[in-house]
């Protein structure tokens, strides 16, 4: 099946990049949310991104433009039906993307893939709620989403062999490195990473070291680039919650039960990078 236009729900931090990188291809892009202010900010993420890079001479202001001019905004669901390609990027909560791919299944028609960027959400799940079960797959991009080349592409149970090939050849068109994965909690990525950054968050909690501390032992000691709290205020600690909440319900393991401060800081809005204060403040 030809991908030539791709529309994108969910313009945040992740869905604005694949909206990017989308473009960048070559696709036509619809970039869509529930509000205009929520499309406008995304829109505006993607600007700052090709201004930057321009600046570092990564690309040229005629490039930056024709990706400019392939992203289109909505806020108007029906839009889906002028799309071969659907790539919901909305918040990790398994009742909204079930709600979202329960009203396009009526919109879009019966060849249209469906892809979810959900980072541990059953892909199976989704599926069930459409009558097209065999073109839903996940689709899990890496953040920052212009930079990591990494998409894991899961595969629900009734995912067909030619919705997998199609979002393989998608993927390497979008300039990622596409993996294979099963539908299981987590997938891969989050499976391992997820723990790491829940111990980390335990060595606090029980006094092992300062988060400073506990990030230098990782970047200096393990030569990792960023420490995991560092990591986990980037990514969003109510997102590492919600994570880990699916991979302890679904795998029934007490290994995988979140650590109290880390809830703790979700009930106190302290959600990282996005709120200003997470392990670490931040004033920009």
């Amino acid at each position: 099946m030809a991908i030539n236009t791709v529309i994108v729900f969910g313009a945040g931090q992740m869905g604005s990049g694949i909206a990017q990188v989308a473009a960048t291809a070559g696709l036509n892009v619809i970039l869509s949310d529930v509000r205009s202010e929520l499309v406008d900010k995304g829109l505006q993420e993607i600007k700052s991104r090709l201004t930057r890079d321009e600046a570092k001479g990564r690309r040229s202001a005629e490039e930056s433009e024709q990706i400019w001019r392939a992203i289109s905004p909505s806020v108007d669901s029906s839009d889906a039906r002028h799309a071969d390609l659907v790539i919901e990027a909305v918040v990790e909560n398994r009742e909204a993307k079930a709600r979202l791919f329960e009203r396009l299944d009526t919109l879009c028609p019966p060849d249209v893939i469906f892809a979810s960027n959900t980072s541990s959400l059953p892909i199976t799940e989704l599926a069930a709620v459409t009558n097209r079960p065999d073109k839903v797959i996940g689709m899990h991009f890496m953040n920052p989403v212009p930079v990591m080349k990494l998409v894991e592409v899961v595969r629900g149970l009734a995912t067909s062999d030619d919705t997998y090939e199609t979002i393989r050849a998608v993927s390497e068109q979008l300039g990622k490195i596409p993996v294979a994965v099963n539908d299981y909690p987590g997938f891969v990525s989050n499976r391992i990473l997820l723990p790491m950054i829940n111990e980390a968050i335990y060595c606090v909690y029980e006094g092992v070291a300062s988060p400073e501390a506990v990030d230098d032992v990782m970047r200096l000691g393990m030569n990792h680039p960023m420490g995991p709290l560092a990591l986990a205020d980037f990514i969003g600690l109510d997102t590492c919650l919600s994570i880990m909440e699916i991979l302890h319900n679904g795998l029934g393991d007490s290994k995988y039960r979140p650590c109290p401060l880390l809830r703790k800081y979700v009930r106190a809005g302290w959600l990282g990078r996005k709120s200003g204060r997470g392990f670490y403040r931040y004033t920009d």
